[in-house]
Parts: structure tokens; C-alpha cells; sequence
């Protein structure tokens, strides 16, 4: 992997990444690991941790895969006494879980008066346990996680969170209201743990990714024959660069807020990655 530019001082740290099974964060953590750290992917599934892990280490680097569940705590627990038996006290952790649930979106962006009785989807249809359970995932997913292993950075230096917001927290977008609500919380949560944090040595900040296509968002952004929704030409249409991001394209700005010698006075920052969507206001 090539990477953007050289981090000295990530070498042997210890690097947590939850949410390593998906395709961002094993990217954070193929980057980490070029970087000299050693990192620990944490998925629900262990069959993706270990697989990244172990491309990880056939290209020279320090890595495990893990199993973990982000909303119990005592499976960060166990998970935990694993990363500090193998790897040592984190040093660094990326909240890289979350995701959204169809059963927490509507299938049109605007009410209509007979949407009700309507064999459509409506905000009077959204289903109460999708809605907690997106909300679980992203702000608790970020949360528990944070109360396992920032145990390990208190009073040390060097040590940060860095969570994973997204251009829904700035302006929420359609269709989606329990995804947008719930990385607004991840956004404020950033700000708050920075304050908490700052008396101990713990810095706390965020990337908020603009629109990415992964498989996360596919089947909002392309339908079935391939061809864009008109949701990708209004995405596009409000990128002021005119396309989606890359994966890599997150990696300078994650690389840099964990550096402490580059970025050491910064901290409850949430950074926008996102082509300029947060700036165009549509004229």
C-alpha cells in the first residue's frame, strides 16, 4: 500500500480498529500497519478480521483479527485481554463500526399526502427496532468501545480516538433519518470526549467521509443493471468535485489526526473528507 506520506511516530504503537471486517477501516488498518503499528482488527465476524490480518502480515507487518461484539461489554472485555496479552495496551483506537438498516429508511425522500395507505415506506412506518438498532450500532458501537480501551491511554502520551462521523451529521440527508441522527450523536460524542479527555493526555477527533461507494450504500446508489439512481446524480450533482471518494483518499487525514507530532494540539475536531459537498449550497 502507498501511502500519502510517512508517520514516524506511529511506529509500535498499538492501533485498535473496530469495524476491521469492512472495507474502510481494514484499508485504515493496512495503512496503520505500513506505518510500523501494530493493529488489532476487531470485527463481529472473525473470518474477515483474520483475513485481513493475515494480508496484513504476509506484507511484513504486526496484526491479529479478533472477534468482537461493539454492543456488549463483555465481549470487548474478553477482546480486550486478548489485544493486551498479544499486542499490549492500545495506543490508539479507530470506532470504525456502524452502518445503517433498511428497516430505519423510507422510500421516498418526501411525504405525500395518501403515502399512509400507500404500499410505500413511510416515516409512520419506520420500524422501532431498526431505528435502535442503527442508533446502537453507530453511537454505542462508539461509545463501549471507547470505555474498554481508552482505559489503556489514560495518563500516557501519544494516545487518541478517532471515530468515523459522516456528512449526514452536517446536513441529514434524505431517506435516511436514523443513520443521519445517530452520526450527528457520533459528531457531538467526538467534541464531548475531547473536552472529557483533554486533562489526561487523550486527544479525540473524527473523519467524516463524504460519499464513498461501497457495499454499504449500493443498493441506494445503483440499481440493479448497474446504472446510477437519481440519488448518485444529485449526490454528484452537490459534490462540487463531481465524483465519489476513494477509500485511500481517507487515509492522510486518519494518518494525520493520530500522529501526535503532527497533529498533538488538535483535538474535538471533526474533519470533513467529502469532495466539498459540506461547502456547495446548491447554487
Amino acid at each position: 500500500m502507498k501511502l500519502p506520506f510517512k508517520v514516524k511516530d506511529l511506529k509500535n504503537k498499538v492501533v485498535v480498529i473496530t469495524g476491521a471486517g469492512g472495507v474502510i477501516c481494514s484499508g485504515l488498518a493496512k495503512a496503520f500497519a505500513v506505518s510500523g503499528a501494530k493493529v488489532a482488527l476487531l470485527d463481529l465476524t472473525l473470518e474477515k478480521a483474520e483475513q485481513f490480518a493475515a494480508e496484513i502480515v504476509e506484507e511484513g507487518g504486526v496484526a491479529k483479527g479478533y472477534a468482537a461484539n461493539v454492543l456488549k461489554k463483555d465481549s470487548l472485555a474478553e477482546c480486550h485481554k486478548q489485544v493486551l496479552n498479544d499486542l499490549g495496551k492500545c495506543d490508539i483506537l479507530i470506532n470504525g463500526a456502524g452502518g445503517n438498516n433498511p428497516k430505519a429508511q423510507t422510500d421516498k425522500e418526501y411525504f405525500e399526502v395518501g403515502d399512509i395507505e400507500a404500499a410505500t415506506k413511510s416515516f409512520f412506518d419506520l420500524d422501532e427496532s431498526g431505528v435502535q438498532f442503527v442508533f446502537n450500532l453507530n453511537f454505542l458501537g462508539t461509545l463501549l468501545p471507547t470505555q474498554e480501551f481508552a482505559r489503556d491511554m489514560v495518563g500516557r502520551k501519544g494516545c487518541s480516538v478517532i471515530n468515523i462521523s459522516s456528512m449526514n451529521a452536517f446536513t441529514p440527508l434524505t431517506k435516511i433519518p436514523a443513520y443521519s441522527g445517530a452520526k450527528a450523536a457520533v459528531s457531538n460524542f467526538t467534541q464531548w470526549l475531547a473536552v472529557h479527555f483533554s486533562k489526561v493526555g487523550i486527544r479525540v477527533n473524527a473523519i467524516a467521509p463524504g460519499f464513498l461507494s461501497t457495499a454499504q450504500n449500493k443498493s441506494l446508489l445503483w440499481n440493479d443493471d448497474g446504472t446510477p439512481t437519481a440519488r448518485t446524480g444529485k449526490i454528484l450533482a452537490a459534490t462540487p468535485m463531481g465524483r465519489f471518494g476513494e477509500m485511500e483518499e481517507l487515509l492522510g487525514a486518519t494518518l494525520f489526526l493520530a500522529s501526535g507530532d503532527a497533529a498533538g494540539f488538535i483535538t474535538g475536531v471533526v474533519l470533513p473528507i467529502d469532495g466539498g459537498f459540506s461547502a456547495y449550497s446548491g447554487v
